[in-house]
């Protein structure tokens, strides 16, 4: 959806946007686009869980006419004109607003399901980088997606939102890599999916070394400058087995046609084989700013802050298989991804208590991988693997608090 394809578009034609998870790492890098285009978009509403101060700034200089902030944060001094709503259903009231063309979720967790699936149904796109959308309910927002794309392309099949893609917008580099490959070519012509991972600050570490891996360690990416759960996930590679499964339901692809590479340099971000044999790559510089970007702008392209990739300075670019021995959270994922979608959501759910018991030293290193294996055999391998949304939400509860503390094993 371009500005000047809004049906309503009066004197002021920009793409009206609501951003969810405004001061996060990608909600600000989001601001930084907005800001630099904002000739084309206007910021009508910005959500954020607790932090009142970054979302007063943004408030000031965005002026969305609305914000939304959990309900335990103290209001801030906000703008004239800026008002604040809260509540449980403060993020659908946000994606829904008929003043908003397009809903960026940058938040975590699957407390942002219910506001993408709503954003869908009042026929919105949603730029998202939140994981939970796709590992946990892909199932859903894709069936959604789908329909949409399809009631396009029966009226015009050149219509820009005649693919889910156009619905469901990826920001995950690899993911928008994959996304930017497919431009213009044909369905049905995909041989493989080519995720790339860094590999982590602990790519060479002996396993035998891991146990004494601690939070500081783990949070110098050698790369990427992301959050810390991100950044954990990268470490331990849980972060590349979350994206199988989001490619697999973002591309409808197999799970053994999605394979996964280790590039230390971050600058092939993802790759695409197609049938007849050709490879093609989309690359760039370590910037999360370039994929939030296309995400919006999609199909245009325009001037971006970020810099190109130098090849020469680069000199040469290396590539390696994983070693799922000592990075086993890539197998459980992919096994996961395999058994159905309740599966998938014990594990992100999983993943994320892991991540934060790692953080606060309640769980070493290597028990990331050993608390999710342990939640997907709890609870992942129940008949129902096509939950729908009340029971992915209680899914993740139970998860979080069946492995909030204690000892980890896998039985």
């Amino acid at each position: 959806m371009s500005p000047s394809s809004r049906p309503d578009a009066g004197s002021d034609a920009r793409l009206r946007v609501a951003l969810l998870g405004s001061t996060g790492s990608i909600g600000r890098q989001a601001v930084d686009v907005l800001e630099a285009h904002a000739d084309r978009f206007r910021v009508v509403a910005l959500a954020t869980g607790s932090n009142a101060e970054e979302l007063q700034r943004q408030a000031v200089r965005l002026r969305p006419a609305v914000v939304a902030l959990a309900a335990e944060a103290s209001t801030p001094e906000l703008p004239t004109g800026t008002a604040r709503v809260g509540g449980a259903d403060a993020l659908v009231e946000l994606a829904t607003r008929d003043d908003v063309d397009l809903v960026i979720v940058g938040t975590g967790g699957v407390v942002s399901l219910e506001p993408t699936l709503a954003a869908l149904r009042a026929r919105k796109p949603v730029a998202t980088a939140n994981k939970e959308t796709l590992v946990a309910g892909g199932h859903l927002v894709m069936r959604e997606a789908r329909a949409l794309a399809a009631q396009r392309a029966a009226s015009d099949s050149s219509d820009a939102l005649a693919s889910p893609l156009a619905w469901l917008r990826p920001i995950d580099s690899e993911h928008s890599a994959i996304w930017q490959c497919l431009a213009g070519e044909r369905s049905g012509t995909i041989a493989r999916l080519l995720l790339t991972a860094s590999g982590g600050p602990f790519l060479d570490t002996p396993a035998d070394e891991f146990a004494a891996i601690t939070p500081e360690r783990a949070l110098r990416h050698p790369t990427w400058r992301m959050g810390a759960k991100i950044t954990i996930d990268s470490a331990t590679l849980a972060n590349k087995g979350l994206e199988v499964i989001e490619a697999h339901w973002l591309y409808d692809v197999e799970y053994d046609a999605i394979d996964v590479v280790v590039h230390p340099q971050s600058v092939v971000h993802s790759a695409v084989q197609f049938v007849d044999g050709s490879l093609k790559a989309q690359l760039g510089t370590p910037d999360m700013r370039l994929p939030i970007q296309y995400a919006l702008t999609h199909p245009d392209r325009l001037p971006s802050p970020a810099a190109a990739p130098d090849l020469i300075a680069a000199a040469s670019l290396h590539f390696r298989a994983p070693d799922e021995t000592r990075f086993p959270a890539l197998r459980i994922a992919r096994d996961a991804g395999r058994t159905g979608s309740r599966a998938t959501a014990a594990l992100i759910a999983a993943d994320e208590v892991a991540v934060a018991r790692f953080l606060e030293g309640s769980l070493d290193f290597p028990g990331i991988p050993r608390l999710l294996e342990a939640a997907v055999r709890r609870f992942g391998e129940a008949a129902d693997q096509a939950p729908d949304l009340p029971a992915l939400v209680q899914l993740d509860r139970e998860v979080r608090a069946a492995f909030a503390s204690g000892p980890v094993a896998v039985a």
